[in-house]
């Protein structure tokens, strides 16, 4: 029996070791999945960022090409306005001459039609006279002291501005009404 308990008690020890050794690589493994957990969250964090930078430039991408499409006749657009302002410039000389006028009324047919032609593609007259002074479509050039509007009212155009669908293409040139001074005002009297 003897040398039954001697050749147990290695066999134990053995037993033992191979426990050991099992703990140790079921810590292993653990911490082998920990780890590979870990990196498969910041691999799917990472992919998630991704997505949503690339879905973020495809908005923009989208923005940006509707964006150019719908002002792409911009430069077009602004040089053909100092066309306009020359017919209406011709259109005002002829008015000082009393009479019928065929080549006056073929250059307002031609000025209307330009002008149809212009808003088809978006572009919008700005509207000044009698209208709040608002700087972001108007240019003051001028300010006329008159009793006959409120302050800070565009009371004279001198070129007129223009809208590209809602961007200013060419702001309107104006003189913006302000009250008389009090000096002014006693010289009248």
């Amino acid at each position: 029996m003897t040398e039954e308990k001697e050749n147990e008690l290695p066999g134990e020890e053995i037993g033992q070791e191979s426990r050991e050794t099992e703990n140790e690589g079921t810590t292993s493994v653990a911490d082998e999945r920990e780890e590979l957990k870990r990196s498969l969250e910041e691999a799917n964090d990472k992919y998630v960022r991704l997505y949503a930078d690339f879905e973020n430039y495809k908005k923009i991408t989208a923005r940006n090409k509707e964006e150019l499409l719908k002002y792409a006749n911009d430069d077009l657009m602004s040089d053909v306005l100092t066309v306009i302002d020359h017919l209406e410039l011709a259109l005002q000389h002829t008015e000082e001459s009393k009479g019928p006028n065929p080549l006056a009324e073929g250059v307002e047919l031609t000025l209307k039609e330009l002008r149809n032609i212009l808003e088809k593609y978006g572009l919008v007259t700005i509207d000044a006279l009698n209208k709040p002074f608002d700087p972001a479509v108007h240019h003051a050039m001028s300010q006329v002291e008159t009793e006959d509007a409120e302050e800070n009212t565009v009371v004279k155009e001198f070129r007129k501005g223009y809208k590209l669908k809602e961007r200013v293409l060419r702001a309107a040139m104006v003189g913006v009404s302000k009250k008389p001074s009090k000096s002014a005002a006693s010289e009248a009297h």
